[in-house]
């Protein structure tokens, strides 16, 4: 298993080498992001379509 400071390297290292510090860490956050989703759907914590559309509306 990929400790964490194992997978930000692999991050990092895959971002251009012009990358700015803004752009190297949207890529480490949108990477925790997928990682937590996949987990909570592996973990069946997931709500519907019609929920989440609910839930925009009411940000708008």
């Amino acid at each position: 298993m990929e400790t964490v400071k194992e997978k930000i390297v692999e991050i990092v290292h895959s971002q251009p080498e012009d990358s700015s510090y803004d752009e190297i860490l949207r890529g480490i956050v949108f990477e925790r992001m997928v990682a937590k989703g996949l987990q909570d759907s592996r973990k069946g914590n997931l709500i519907s379509n019609e929920t989440m559309e609910h839930r925009i509306k009411t940000w708008q």
